[in-house]
């Protein structure tokens, strides 16, 4: 008899892996352990229509109960993994889970803030479903909002806080929005674009107080001695991979779990993927990258699950990834980690423009803005390694699908 492989994190990344598995003919047992009562659902709509309150629930579960058992698939809720060794897992019901393989997808947590006053009730983040649920009963009546974090998920909540009719204030401590992201004519390009709908940005502005009266938020101080109004403020500022159980079992971690091109961690039998994740950049197998994305926990959990079936395949698929803020759809491409010039097509002032990124010539990502022909076309290139001359592709007069540039024989 085998113990099986056990995956610890009902996540999407975890319910990927496990389906995989069946795909590639394994037909031991598989566990999937999730520390939420709920069963595994999306999470990217959370910020955006299930916070408009245009998504229930039931609408974000990834399958239905039945799928899980017609797949043999041990679906374990409300149970958490806390100890972990070679061959056994301990939950906090008091469980042993036995297995022979182990496969971690177990996310991140949103990065708590602490300056005085973050315990007041109306400080709300947004990781999970529970978070979404408290969110959303306490945007119903508030009035003042502010966004602490000018990343993708505080500038989603803060457009749908905005288009509700809220007062909206992003407070941002980097110089601009989406630092680590996008270059900054796209950084501009959304402060510009809030602004233009009604909310306030603030940028290099330091948080140092939350105040409130009677254990409620009633504002927040900032360093300068500004202080704002609110009624609800939103935590956005990053998350923290959990590797605490890699750490148990003495795998390698640095700003996550540290994996190769085919999911393994630093000991081979361990699998992981997912947003507990650093991995080589999937398009040059260069340094490390953490990629916090729907598409990316999919792909590399099939990758994983590829490896522990023992047909390995390097994870080489284009990274990809989208937000939603009022009417802008912001598609992105690639890793633009290192880029050295920035090719602008379309008007960021008409709200439809793409900016391409490359380093010394080779084009490594594309930002795309209300311009979904241009995504693609880069989106091709990247996955097919096709050149895209940044000559050309910053003339106007030239459709972008056009100049595609067949790859030279080697």
């Amino acid at each position: 008899m085998t113990a099986g492989v056990l995956v610890v994190g009902a996540s999407q990344a975890g319910v990927q892996l496990a389906v995989s598995l069946r795909e590639h003919g394994y037909d031991g047992p598989i566990t999937l352990v999730g520390a939420e009562a709920r069963p595994p659902y999306q999470r990217p709509p959370l910020s955006k229509t299930y916070l408009g309150g245009s998504a229930e629930p039931a609408s974000l579960e990834l399958r239905d109960q039945a799928f899980y058992a017609n797949k043999r698939i041990d679906l374990r809720l409300a149970e958490r993994v806390t100890r972990i060794g070679r061959g056994t897992a301990l939950t906090d019901q008091g469980h042993a889970l036995d297995f022979d393989r182990l496969a971690l997808t177990v996310g991140a947590r949103a990065r708590p803030l602490t300056v005085p006053g973050s315990d007041l009730t109306g400080v709300c983040y947004l990781r999970d479903l529970a978070d979404a649920a408290l969110l959303r009963h306490h945007l119903t009546p508030a009035r003042h909002v502010v966004v602490v974090g000018g990343g993708f998920i505080g500038l989603e909540v803060a457009a749908v806080a905005r288009s509700e009719g809220r007062d909206v204030t992003v407070v941002e401590a980097a110089p601009r929005l989406m630092t680590r992201a996008v270059a900054p004519v796209v950084s501009e390009f959304y402060r510009r674009a809030h602004a233009r709908r009604g909310a306030e940005v603030l940028l290099g502005a330091q948080l140092t107080r939350i105040e409130g009266e009677h254990g409620r938020v009633t504002g927040v101080r900032l360093a300068d001695g500004t202080r704002l109004p609110a009624d609800l403020v939103v935590a956005g500022v990053g998350v923290v991979p959990r590797t605490e159980l890699a750490e148990q079992l003495g795998l390698a971690c640095d700003g996550g779990i540290v994996v190769d091109e085919f999911a393994r961690t630093s000991d081979p039998s361990v699998v992981a993927a997912g947003d507990c994740t650093v991995l080589p950049n999937p398009l040059t197998g260069e340094g490390r990258v953490r990629l916090e994305s729907m598409p990316n926990a999919i792909a590399q959990a099939r990758v994983a699950a590829a490896t522990l079936a023992g047909k390995p395949r390097p994870y080489a698929d284009v990274p990809w990834f989208w937000s939603d803020q009022y009417d802008l759809k912001l598609q992105i491409a690639g890793v633009a980690d290192g880029y050295d010039q920035v090719v602008v097509r379309g008007d960021p002032d008409g709200e439809a423009f793409a900016a391409l990124y490359y380093r010394r010539g080779e084009l490594l990502a594309v930002n795309a803005v209300n311009r979904t022909a241009d995504y693609l076309v880069v989106r091709k290139a990247l996955a097919n390694r096709t050149p895209l001359p940044a000559d050309l592709a910053a003339r106007a007069d030239l459709p972008l699908k056009d100049l595609l540039v067949a790859t030279p024989a080697p």
